[in-house]
């Protein structure tokens, strides 16, 4: 009897995502029809865990220099991109920052982990209050100098004991200024960490691009989850790329239920049931996203629902356009990086984590340029010149702040608003709401999407495990 009371509408969007529902633990046999189901924490992962390590680390760049210092994180060694941030705070939200997936990241601030690791508490919609995802991203922590005391009221263990828990290595004691100028001078390179050993330069072959990986299929949900918010009955679906916690907590906190979809999903086939159309920050080379981008271009072609991207979703908004992305020389990771709105002139300071920036020459002519980047000139955002689209490549959302751009997540639900109006006016009976059965069964965290292994154990696999890697 409850399906001859559910619209249709509601059904064939019932039937289009439970069908890639393929990880059936998240399906409870017996759905109770309850649309407070809470959302339960992922269960921590602890097989890559090891004590924390003080041993010989060495920090090696690619046909650069080498770095001598001290482990302070997990046992492990690792390869991959190594690029810096300039950032002064908010080290727990950027290293649990799926953007930052196969990178080893160094911090130009001096001291690095003086006021812990918080709880992984989690706020009244279950999202995360303090980490941007469940698991540590980065592949690597390269620091000048480690605080081993910490000392805040929300801090639970130090920046040490988080590595080595989450089976990341770190180094400090190296001179971190020397690195950035090197990186600075000749653009973001591959690097490796070892600890214990030596450095040996046959083993050069076992260094691993990750740019040359799909990372995106490895930190996107691998099946549909839903996040509902209290305060509203807007409905948008979010193409998860490596979506952010507050990427969520933004826009339920605004109104608007979330139901995210993997990043490849077929999204011009369910959009006419939501609202709006969310595409979220992921890692990586973009054009490694081509069912997203086909998808993409599907929905511009057959829909007028509202859609926003943010850093990688930006990115692929244009490349769905037919604009091309070009890789910046370094990238810009910073929270104090400003943006010049074209629209209106004003300057916004903005957090940033990229390497890639839409080539806006090729903008075909109904798309303009919508921020620019102060320091590079790089696009900052774009925006169709009639339609409400648009992207920004900075993060409105920054949970280290600075929030001066967050009234774009208020732009885009204002036009949320007008498309679910206009369309009430053309389908009365049109309903967006997620039914509460969708809910109940619907998973309410991130599916099948494993921690970051760092590309470690590969110096020991050697180039068999590079080549693994690869085709990954």
């Amino acid at each position: 009897m409850l399906s001859q009371k559910m619209r249709p509408a509601k059904l064939g969007l019932l039937h289009q995502v439970t069908r890639s529902l393929t990880y059936t633990k998240h399906v409870r046999p017996f759905a109770t029809v309850d649309g407070n189901t809470p959302r339960l924490p992922p269960t921590p992962s602890r097989t890559r865990a090891t004590p924390v390590s003080h041993d010989r680390a060495t920090f090696t760049i690619r046909d650069g220099p080498i770095f001598n210092g001290k482990s302070f994180g997990a046992k492990s060694n690792i390869s991959g991109e190594a690029v810096f941030t300039t950032s002064l705070v908010g080290y727990p939200e950027s290293l649990t920052d799926p953007s930052y997936r196969g990178q080893i990241l160094v911090f130009t601030q001096p001291l690095i982990g003086n006021y812990g690791i918080p709880s992984a508490a989690r706020d009244e919609n279950g999202l995360l209050r303090y980490f941007e995802s469940p698991n540590l991203q980065a592949a690597g922590v390269v620091v000048a100098d480690v605080a081993e005391q910490y000392s805040h009221w929300t801090a639970v263990k130090s920046l040490g004991e988080w590595c080595a828990e989450e089976g990341v290595p770190a180094v400090s004691g190296v001179d971190t200024r020397a690195i950035v100028t090197y990186l600075r001078e000749q653009g973001s390179s591959l690097a490796r960490i070892t600890i214990g050993e030596e450095y040996d330069a046959d083993q050069d072959e076992a260094f691993v691009d990750p740019e040359q990986i799909n990372l995106v299929r490895k930190v996107s949900t691998k099946a549909p989850f839903h996040v509902s918010s209290g305060t509203g009955d807007f409905h948008v679906a979010v193409i998860d790329c490596g979506v952010k916690e507050n990427i969520l907590r933004s826009l339920v906190g605004r109104g608007a239920s979330v139901t995210a979809f993997p990043y490849d999903y077929p999204i011009h086939k369910v959009a006419h049931h939501f609202d709006g159309v969310f595409i979220s920050n992921g890692p990586g080379d973009p054009t490694h996203c081509q069912d997203t981008v086909y998808h993409l271009r599907r929905l511009m072609e057959s829909s007028q629902v509202p859609i926003m991207g943010i850093c990688l979703g930006h990115q692929l908004l244009a490349l769905a356009a037919g604009a091309r992305t070009i890789k910046l020389k370094y990238g810009n990771r910073a929270h104090n990086i400003p943006a010049l709105d074209l629209t209106t002139g004003r300057c916004h300071i903005t957090s940033q984590n990229h390497g890639y920036a839409v080539d806006t020459s090729t903008l075909p002519s109904d798309w303009k340029e919508y921020f620019v980047n102060l320091n590079d000139s790089s696009n900052e955002g774009i925006v169709h010149k009639s339609r409400p689209i648009f992207g920004t490549q900075f993060h409105p959302e920054a949970r280290g702040g600075p929030l001066d751009s967050s009234y774009l997540f208020d732009t885009y639900l204002e036009s949320v608003a007008r498309y679910k109006k206009s369309q009430a006016i053309f389908q009365p009976k049109r309903d967006s709401r997620p039914s509460p059965l969708l809910v109940d069964l619907l998973a309410k965290e991130r599916v099948g999407v494993v921690p970051t292994t760092g590309m470690e154990n590969l110096l020991r696999m050697g180039g068999a495990g590079a080549e693994a890697a690869r085709a990954a």
